[in-house]
Order: structure tokens, then sequence, then C-alpha cells
């Protein structure tokens, strides 16, 4: 299988900030609004729509607007099991770890 190294670097690109890993999570089980996702992560809402509009462009969150509220939600279910993934592989070496 070839790996297309391109798309592979542009979404871990965007998934390299903390606050948009906070942002998935958040919105891992339920749509949200970008004012519950302002409350529950207790970031600037300015912040959060920076966000939201980086993960939208690279296609890991979709939008629904409903009335004048516009809700955010994971683009595929699978996005939350990589990330757990990468996190159970980044507690795995930095335990070996020694010094930074």
């Amino acid at each position: 299988m070839a790996t297309n190294l391109a798309s592979l670097a542009f979404l871990a690109k965007s998934i390299s900030d903390e606050n948009r890993l906070r942002i998935l999570f958040c919105v891992k089980n339920a749509k949200k609004s970008v004012s519950q996702i302002v409350e529950e992560l207790a970031l600037s809402q300015p912040l959060v729509s920076h966000h939201l509009k980086e993960l939208k462009r690279s296609l890991l969150v979709q939008v629904e607007r409903n009335g004048p509220f516009i809700y955010y939600e994971l683009a595929d279910k699978r996005i939350v099991r990589i990330l757990e993934d990468l996190d159970s592989l980044a507690k795995d070496l930095l335990a070996q770890r020694s010094t930074f």
C-alpha cells in the first residue's frame, strides 16, 4: 500500500495543536455549538472559532447549520481511535525517555 505522505503530513499538522486536540475530544460524542465548546474548554470564542476553521479545512470536523446556530461534530469516528492510539504510543515512548 502506497502512503500519501503529503496528505498524512497535512493531517498530522492539523492535529499538532493541543487546543485542536481538545476540541476534537470535546465533540467526539455529540454535535456542539461554538458556545458549548467555549464553555466546556474554557477557551475564548475567537480562539475556538480559529481552530474550528482549521479543523473544518482539514476535513476533521463536519459543520451543520440549524437556524442561527452552527454545530460541529467529528467527520469520522476513527479520528478518536487514532488519537487514543497516538496517546498510548506517546505515553509508552515518553515513559522510556529520561531527558528532553
